[in-house]
């Protein structure tokens, strides 16, 4: 299992990061995506990955609830680190959207995410999309980036929809734009509908094959810990539940599961 969204920088780990991190290790996790949010991030998340290399792999961005006044300075600061760390990154983000506790920036939002997709087209580096409560304009915003791809000499724009938890026709609509979804400890949770939706969309239909080809695992640890683990420190292990539930949603093998998600994270961050 690859954990594709671990802030495993974050103060939550810090009186015992490195026996985290042997725990999964020996839990049968092979790797973990670390996404930067922050100018303050950038420090934590390449120290740590330069501690595992080959293990813990770094993205760096701007999250959207850190656009405040003073964004423009914080984005270039971003940008920079982005450059100077391109080959060692595996993607741009955690970056996108957020209209759930605040709106107060939410212009300049827009214009921090798609001044971070036009970069990772530029890096030719995928993304790691946060959204809430903002799909109509976050569709919209990448949906421009990728029209002017074709006058880019580097690949097509992509990258995962982290924590996707939305309708069959958001879903149907990044599928269609090559990107992908990550699939969290919410599939686990009571009331979620998002194991239904998977299951409708594959149901009676050839899209199985497409759908297994464009899903990830992830944890966004410490937070959003799945059943039977609701409310504690989330780890990356914990993945075998969300596994489970995709198995018996899709029913498909866990095995499988665990297959085409680790070999489709490999794809796309482009991992050993």
């Amino acid at each position: 299992m690859i954990d594709t969204h671990c802030h495993i920088d974050e103060e939550a780990f810090a009186a015992d990061r490195e026996e985290v991190i042997a725990r999964q290790r020996e839990n049968g996790v092979e790797a973990m995506i670390v996404p930067g949010v922050n100018v303050a991030s950038i420090d934590t998340v390449l120290k740590i990955c330069h501690r595992h290399p080959g293990y813990c792999y770094p993205a760096l961005g701007l999250h959207p609830e850190d656009v405040k006044v003073d964004w423009q300075e914080q984005l270039a600061i971003v940008e920079n680190a982005i450059r100077t760390h391109r080959d060692e990154l595996v993607a741009i983000g955690e970056i996108g959207l957020d209209y759930y506790w605040d709106k107060t920036f939410k212009e300049e939002q827009k214009e921090v995410l798609k001044r971070q997709l036009l970069l990772a087209r530029e890096m030719d580096l995928p993304v790691i999309l946060h959204n809430r409560e903002a799909t109509e304009d976050i569709l919209r915003i990448v949906r421009e980036v990728q029209k002017a791809d074709d006058a880019c000499s580097n690949g097509k724009l992509t990258g995962v929809f982290h924590c996707f938890n939305g309708s069959r026709e958001t879903m149907e609509e990044i599928l269609s734009m090559g990107f992908y979804l990550g699939i969290g400890g919410v599939i686990t949770f009571k009331n979620c509908k998002l194991g239904e939706t998977l299951s409708e969309l594959v149901k009676g239909t050839s899209d199985e094959e497409h759908l297994m080809n464009r899903l990830l695992l992830e944890t966004d640890a410490p937070y959003m810990a799945p059943v039977p683990h609701r409310g504690e420190r989330n780890e990356s292990r914990w993945m075998c539940y969300v596994a489970e539930k995709l198995s018996a949603v899709l029913n498909i093998s866990h095995e499988a599961i665990v297959k085409h998600t680790t070999e489709n994270a490999k794809r796309l961050f482009r991992l050993p």
